[in-house]
């Protein structure tokens, strides 16, 4: 079933970005991974080719090396149809608070780099006229916790780029999507004791991405439609109270 629409995961190797991947190719998609580790993305690379009959591209990206993003998008093999950035690190709050190194790794990886990067993307999809732009964010970023403040906020800060440029681009024939999966179970969350009603399979990351962009546009998803009601229930909590809590 093929088709000659082009998809670039950014974060390929990750468990949501091999997801989405083999998602958009079992629908006979064009497929780029991108990331830093060359031997990762090939093997991901290898995989879905075996098992769709897709060949996918492995383009070497670092997205805290802004300087070469301009080069990294001359070399594609042309301009993609929809872009999903899947590239996150959830970094340990308690050096955060102590590391600056560390907290800029954390807010750059979640945020800077994934928004400039976009933002490259949706200059071009405006002069062509077409495109859909997809940011895995995080309803960490709905309000700010103690337990992940610092990736909380870089991801709030995602969320917020998306918004203004969806709505900057919103007349425009480019889509902007927002995606919020809450816990999901990956190599970033291995160890971590996850409520099971709350954490999502990459699997259902992808396609949850999948549908908001090609099946039914979406502008913002929760993958776990219960996100929203949680996060609309702790983002109503008073600041009085909600400083004695420990979230």
């Amino acid at each position: 079933m093929a088709n000659d629409k082009f998809l670039l995961v950014l974060g390929g190797a990750s468990d949501i970005g091999r997801a989405t991947a083999r998602r958009f190719a079992e629908a006979g998609w064009r497929i780029a991974i991108a990331g830093r580790d060359a031997a990762a993305l090939q093997r991901e690379a290898d995989d879905i080719a075996t098992r769709t009959g897709v060949k996918v591209a492995t383009p070497a990206l670092d997205i805290l090396e802004s300087e070469a993003f301009e080069g990294f998008i001359a070399g594609l093999d042309g301009l993609p149809d929809a872009v999903v950035s899947v590239i996150g690190l959830l970094g340990e709050q308690a050096k955060a608070e102590v590391d600056v190194a560390h907290a800029s790794l954390i807010l750059r990886s979640n945020f800077e780099g994934p928004a400039l990067l976009l933002g490259l993307f949706a200059e071009r999809f405006r002069a062509r006229g077409e495109g859909v732009l997809v940011g895995v964010s995080s309803v960490a970023g709905d309000r700010g916790r103690a337990s992940n403040y610092v990736y909380g906020a870089a991801k709030a800060g995602l969320t917020a780029f998306l918004s203004g440029l969806r709505n900057r681009l919103a007349a425009t024939g480019v889509r902007v999507v927002t995606v919020k999966p809450g816990f999901v179970r990956t190599k970033m969350t291995a160890g971590m004791k996850l409520p099971p009603l709350l954490t999502a399979e990459p699997e259902e990351v992808a396609e949850a991405i999948y549908r908001a962009s090609v099946v039914r546009p979406r502008d913002v998803i929760y993958v776990k439609p219960i996100w929203l009601i949680v996060m609309t229930i702790i983002g109503l909590i008073p600041e009085p109270i909600f400083k004695r809590l420990k979230l």
